[in-house]
């Protein structure tokens, strides 16, 4: 099995890691962010997970149920095959919206013959700090930490329980189930339950995938990297994770290991920004809901990430039990990043702001809390545009006047212009143009390297950025402009290697970054498209498609040699890059207006 060879179940309460071969190799109980019950991914080992294991004449293939995110993974053998239907539910209820309870399904369904395997139940709570205690009653297990006995979960099953506690073999002659939960279920679990439930998730996930955009090419590419983005928002608050993974390291046996289940304003701006492009404008309105829910006052300051339920302070800590990925120390869990100053980030927030005034500005009392939202950004922006940040990339130990930082700050303003000229707040916004032509001179006297004929990383280096392919994209400089025409082509002469890019070449924090930052390499397909050279885009992007896992899905970097994928996963940051850049090259296929999806 490759590195990342795992699909993703979820139901925007929580998620789980299942491997190629069926095992559930990290799962976060009752939340994204809460400690995990599995974490094998993070130690081999030590960590835990919860696996059908067939004998060694087994092949094992794995697919999405088409339009859902119910993962399913075929058995064969010559004495039988079975297939298991790995799910969370998700469904619309008339009483309280959705049902979506921290658990997860395990529908297994004989296909044919007398197929065998065992199940290894093996739990390690609290990040594999605590072992688990069982004790069997007549309708579950329930499996305590022996540290906590409030800290619990139960297991309902078919099968008998001390064959699953034992791990002895069993053959499947019919359809059977297993079922992980949070919480004592309040309602009798069989399999006429179990078939329900899965009908249900299937439905809800089938009508959602329909309300989508679809198009005339890479289709199932678009619709899957949408389910990804819309498994990994968070439906209690509206926050969007930027992955669903702590630990995994941007390089084998090296330390650039993040925690990345928080919501980072940036990577949630821009993937609410793709769901509103692909018909989803429901999320973007719950997001706005976290946005004023975190800012419930004029006084209250912009951080560049919070907790999923809208915490300030993620603490990181060093979990050194844990071997880590592939052997890859220090595992973390909770960001320092989060007290950074990254002057980019209220960029995309103002844009996604813009585009939520455009397509629903909603009541009027809404209108007026986002326009007060709109002034504080302009506030902060004002205040900081001109100081040096630790940029889009997170340097820890580094502030400079980073370009792209400065170009995101005229972004701000940009679109605050356009929401005052739309609510006739004219005054506004000529106040507000003075200063954003400010910024915009100060990038293009200080960023611009008249020798180098190219924008650069940051006012006091030569150094090129991929961040600087995004100029374009977000309206500070035209396709057709020479500088930024010559600017894409430096940036792909420095930083293009063996079909991928580096974010940057120079030493950070940690020394040379040695993995391809998988957004960078979209980023570069853009913007040779948008300068005229197409046939190159396109072959890129081709090649870049063949990278990902077994299901279609990326995490966040890629190694330049080996092509495997590293990183946390999946990476929401990769997949609403693929859906923007692959609607470059295809065609809406328009419905019947006559006909509602």
């Amino acid at each position: 099995m490759k590195n990342l060879d795992y699909g993703v179940i979820g139901n925007c309460k929580t998620a789980a890691l299942v491997s190629a071969k069926g095992s559930i190799d990290w799962l976060c109980l009752p939340s994204f962010d809460a400690p995990a019950v599995f974490s094998k991914i993070l130690d081999k080992k030590a960590g835990g997970s919860f696996a059908i294991e067939a004998g060694e004449g087994y092949t094992v293939t794995q697919k999405y149920l088409k339009g859902t995110n119910i993962l399913c993974t075929l058995f064969v053998s010559e004495e039988g095959s079975f297939e298991l239907l790995d799910f969370m539910p998700r469904y619309r209820t008339m009483e309280t919206g959705y049902y979506m309870p921290a658990e997860v399904y395990r529908y297994i369904r004989p296909l044919g013959g007398s197929p065998r395997f065992r199940i290894k139940y093996d739990p390690k709570m609290n990040y594999a700090q605590e072992s688990p205690i069982h004790r069997k009653f007549p309708d579950f297990i329930k499996t305590s930490s022996c540290n906590n006995r409030k800290d619990n979960m139960y297991l309902y099953s078919s099968f008998d329980f001390d064959t699953i506690l034992e791990g002895k073999e069993m053959v499947l002659e019919r359809e059977e189930f297993l079922l992980l939960s949070y919480h004592q279920k309040l309602i009798r679990i069989d399999s006429e339950r179990v078939h329900l439930e899965y009908q249900r998730t299937k439905i809800y996930w089938l009508n959602w995938n329909n309300r989508s955009r679809k198009f005339k090419q890479y289709s199932p590419l678009i619709s899957r990297s949408l389910l990804i983005l819309k498994l990994m928002s968070y439906q209690e608050s509206g926050a969007v994770i930027a992955a669903l993974t702590t630990s995994i390291p941007e390089t084998i046996g090296e330390v650039r290991n993040w925690d990345y289940r928080f919501c980072w304003i940036r990577d949630a701006s821009m993937s609410i920004e793709t769901l509103i492009k692909m018909g989803h404008q429901s999320a973007a309105q719950r997001f706005m809901g976290f946005i004023k829910r975190i800012l419930r006052s004029k006084s209250d300051s912009f951080q560049i990430m919070y907790g999923i339920d809208g915490s300030k302070i993620l603490k990181e800590e060093i979990l050194p039990h844990l071997a880590g990925f592939e052997n890859s120390q220090p595992v973390r869990i909770g960001n320092a990043a989060y007290s950074q100053r990254q002057n980019d980030s209220l960029g995309y927030l103002m844009d996604v702001i813009y585009n939520y005034y455009i397509h629903f500005p909603g009541t009027l009392d809404e209108i007026e809390e986002m326009w007060a939202i709109v002034k504080n950004i302009v506030k902060s922006v004002y205040a900081d545009w001109r100081t040096k940040d630790q940029s889009i990339w997170e340097f820890r130990n580094v502030e400079r006047h980073f370009v792209f930082s400065k170009v995101m700050s005229w972004v701000a303003l940009d679109r605050a212009i356009k929401i005052a000229e739309f609510l006739g707040k004219n005054d506004y916004a000529a106040k507000w143009q003075v200063e954003a032509a400010v910024i915009k001179d100060d990038i293009f006297t200080n960023g611009w390297n008249e020798k180098l004929q190219s924008f650069t990383q940051a006012y006091d280096n030569e150094d090129m950025d991929s961040s600087l392919l995004l100029m374009e994209q977000y309206d500070f400089i035209r396709a057709t402009d020479e500088k930024y025409i010559t600017t894409v082509k430096r940036i792909k002469q420095e930083l293009f290697h063996k079909g991928l890019m580096y974010r940057y070449k120079n030493n950070d924090d940690f020394g040379l970054p040695s993995s391809s930052f998988t957004i960078c390499t979209f980023w570069l397909v853009r913007a040779l498209f948008v300068i005229g050279e197409k046939d190159e885009a396109l072959q890129i992007f081709n090649q870049l498609l063949t990278y990902s896992n077994h299901l279609g899905l990326f995490s966040e970097d890629l190694d330049f040699e080996t092509k495997e994928q590293l990183g946390n996963f999946p990476q929401a940051y990769s997949h609403l890059a693929l859906i923007s850049t692959a609607e470059l090259f295809t065609e809406e296929i328009v419905t019947s207006k006559f006909i509602k999806p």
